[in-house]
């Protein structure tokens, strides 16, 4: 009962705003595989939505229970923490393996290949993660990670509604990108906390500055790669429109650039950036969805 309340309190505090934005590239994966929605796609797509709710819970929490120790000497970190009610690895040990076999039993009503997606992505949050590995403190690998983990997520949300292909693994390297490039990101706002806990991310070794550029280039791609995959028809060709976002998220770049990198500035631009991925990824759906082009 403990354990039980301990999750209770955790879950009342934990990171909803960033669990539902991930809900996001599964569910574009699973919209660009089933092309019509139908009343059948109604189960499986709330199968998709609940375990991956539980999936990527699972992997906030073991990132969670790994980094404990260190994020309690962090002061943008500790506050979390005191809401939370808990500064007790085991508090949220079993609700960590509980979420994931939950996920494991959902995905597995809708097939093989869904079931071992969801397990490499759980794989590759434990070799970022858990002590034995811990690829969060290697760089490079950290990145590389998080491009691979990245197409997984999107194809996970592909795979429960059609059979993975070439058209699928392309739209799921614009996924890849921005997920890695986020990832960098998040290494920057992090960047005092891990270098007070020796955490060789590629923002410590590198710089943050190379850190920046290197995400920024990465999100680059990515808007040029969307650009891209709808000129081609790979997605709807009226996407390619949105190219014209790009030039926003470049300001707000140089502008975080020139305020120094500082937590609150690196804070804004994630915010920014995030709300400009939200609006492709409802017109992509509406694309997809919407029986005509909306743009």
């Amino acid at each position: 009962m403990s354990a039980v309340r301990a999750a209770l309190r955790y879950w009342s505090n934990f990171r909803t705003a960033e669990i539902v934005a991930l809900q996001g590239s599964p569910l574009l994966g699973f919209a660009m595989a089933i092309h019509h929605p139908t009343a059948e796609s109604v189960r499986p797509l709330m199968l998709l939505v609940a375990a991956n709710i539980c999936l990527v819970a699972h992997i906030f929490l073991t990132n969670d229970w790994a980094d404990m120790h260190a994020d309690l000497s962090d002061p943008t970190k500790t506050d979390w923490f005191f809401r939370m009610g808990t500064g007790n690895r085991n508090d949220i040990a079993v609700p960590m393996i509980i979420l994931l076999a939950l996920s494991l039993f959902l995905l597995s009503q809708l097939g093989g290949t869904p079931t071992f997606l969801a397990i490499a992505i759980a794989a590759a949050s434990a070799l970022y993660s858990l002590p034995q590995f811990h690829w969060k403190g290697r760089p490079i690998l950290s990145s590389v990670l998080h491009l691979v983990g990245g197409a997984l997520h999107f194809l996970l949300g592909y795979s429960v509604a059609g059979v993975i292909d070439g058209r699928a693994i392309a739209a799921a390297s614009f996924f890849a990108l921005t997920f890695a490039a986020g990832h960098l990101t998040q290494e920057l706002r992090d960047y005092q906390g891990d270098v007070r806990s020796d955490i060789r991310t590629n923002a410590v070794i590198f710089g943050q500055r190379r850190a920046f550029i290197a995400s920024l280039a990465l999100f680059t791609l990515a808007h040029a790669l969307l650009c891209y995959l709808s000129l081609s028809g790979i997605l709807p060709r009226p996407l390619a429109i949105l190219v014209v976002l790009y030039p926003l998220h470049l300001y707000w770049s140089i502008a975080t650039l020139a305020d120094g990198l500082t937590y609150a500035s690196i804070c804004r631009l994630q915010a920014r950036y995030r709300t400009i991925y939200a609006i492709i990824g409802l017109v992509i759906l509406l694309n997809l969805w919407g029986g005509s082009h909306v743009i």
